[in-house]
């Protein structure tokens, strides 16, 4: 069952936004943020030839770079107005080729920290309109206080 937390930032889910729009690796991908609720963000990606590696698949650091970006936004909402979050760590397993239509990444907080933040990503691959896992990333996240 999916954890339930209450924001620090009554105004978290325009700062969240407002953060993601000044990410200009975001712009330059053409990453879509489409989902975010306290804990949890989703970010697609959709497929671009010139974002891939020699087989036609998209990039192991394509699958990394939107999964961070899932997993970052997902620690963000709960994190407190005027504060910055920062990847510190980050573990990634590319379980399938990243092959299809749409990269989907599902960014869960494990456990929320007034320093640090754990959490878990799900990336997907959208193909013919069937979702199937790609890749599983666990991450730590640092949250830069208000100074």
């Amino acid at each position: 069952m999916p954890k339930t937390f209450e924001p620090r930032d009554p105004d978290w889910e325009a700062r969240c936004r407002a953060g993601f729009e000044r990410q200009p690796i975001c712009k330059t991908l053409g990453i879509e943020l489409t989902r975010l609720e306290p804990g949890f963000c989703e970010m697609r990606l959709p497929f671009r030839a010139d974002l891939t590696q020699q087989h036609g698949f998209f990039h192991a650091g394509m699958v990394s770079t939107l999964a961070d970006n899932a997993g970052g936004y997902a620690g963000y909402t709960l994190m407190p107005a005027g504060s910055e979050v920062l990847a510190v760590e980050f573990k990634v397993n590319l379980m399938s080729p990243a092959k299809g239509d749409v990269m989907i990444a599902r960014g869960r907080v494990l456990k929320p920290g007034r320093t640090l933040t754990v959490t878990s990503v799900e990336i997907s691959m959208l193909d013919g309109g069937v979702e199937k896992d790609c890749a599983i990333m666990q991450q730590t996240l640092f949250c830069q206080a208000p100074a």
